[in-house]
């Protein structure tokens, strides 16, 4: 769901991947679709790739989109332009174990904005992204039992070379040699 989905450090909003490009990678922006070349030189990041810090572990940004969505019941969340009192209390309705130390009001604004962004162009299914883990894992599960049924393609083996003993010579016993002398 998350993994093509790109934050560009210095622009605003979100953007999909599109290809690689010669000198950085091209991408298309979520609300104009207009599309640039976004240099190596700017950080990119994608948000799969994103956490919050919370007081016990870093929480995927997924989880807490999820957080959000379970509280608005599949509905916008409050403005990313609200105040920042508002915006900290909000997220300490989403997420009550955040690290207020760590977790920035600007970073609270950057994931209410994600969300509503997500939300508004329909990238937010959280029954999908279960239905395809499950489809991976049986995928998986055919791929292996296949290869379990799939007979072993033995080689044949190569000709054996067999060695025979080189014929040998009759022995010619010294008695028959006497009488051939003799005759």
């Amino acid at each position: 769901m998350l993994k093509d989905i790109l934050s560009i450090s210095g622009f605003g909003g979100l953007y999909k991947f599109i290809s690689q490009g010669r000198t950085g990678i091209i991408v298309e922006s979520f609300e104009d679709k207009k599309r640039m070349n976004a240099s190596a030189t700017v950080k990119i990041s994608a948000l799969e790739d994103i956490a919050i810090f919370t007081d016990t572990e870093d929480l995927p940004l997924k989880a807490v989109f999820k957080a959000i969505s379970e509280k608005e019941n599949g509905g916008e969340a409050i403005s990313h332009k609200s105040s920042a009192d508002e915006l900290k209390k909000y997220f300490a309705e989403v997420l009550p174990d955040y690290d207020r130390d760590r977790v920035y009001v600007s970073d609270i604004k950057k994931v209410v904005n994600w969300y509503n962004l997500l939300l508004k162009f329909e990238m937010l299914n959280f029954d999908e992204e279960e239905d395809v883990e499950d489809k991976e894992n049986k995928e998986a599960d055919k791929t292996e039992a296949k290869k379990e049924k799939m007979p072993v393609k033995k080689e044949k083996p190569e000709a054996k070379q067999t060695k025979t003993a080189p014929k040998k010579k009759p022995v010619q016993s010294s008695v028959g040699r006497s009488n051939q002398k003799n005759k």
